[in-house]
Order: structure tokens, then sequence, then C-alpha cells
């Protein structure tokens, strides 16, 4: 939870720093830019999750 919260803030920092030196932010689009992190994470969570039960899924195929 430590690694989120200072991610955060961190995050919160460039963006106001950004904001303030008059620049674009280093980010994509808001709505696209959240849906491809949220994407990314969603992909490595079902890569791992079909990796650990591989077994399971295969022994349910007819």
């Amino acid at each position: 939870m430590r690694t989120e919260i200072s991610a955060l803030l961190v995050g919160i920092a460039v963006g106001a720093f950004f904001t303030l030196i008059k620049l674009p932010i280093p980010a994509p689009n808001a709505l696209s830019g959240v849906l491809g992190v949220a994407g990314i994470y969603i992909g490595k969570k079902l890569v791992e999750f079909i990796a650990q039960n591989i077994d399971k899924i295969v022994s349910i195929l007819p």
C-alpha cells in the first residue's frame, strides 16, 4: 500500500509541476490513458491467473 500512495503523491506532484511551468502533462488523454493502464493491468493479471491455473483449465476442456 505504501508504494501505491507514493506513486499517487509523485503523480500529483508531477502534474502540478507541469501545470505550473505550462507544459502538457506527460500522459495520454485522461480517459484513454486510464483505460490503457487498466487494460495492461487486467492483461497481466489474466496471464498470471492462467499460468497458475493451467492444469485446472485444461482439465475442464472437452
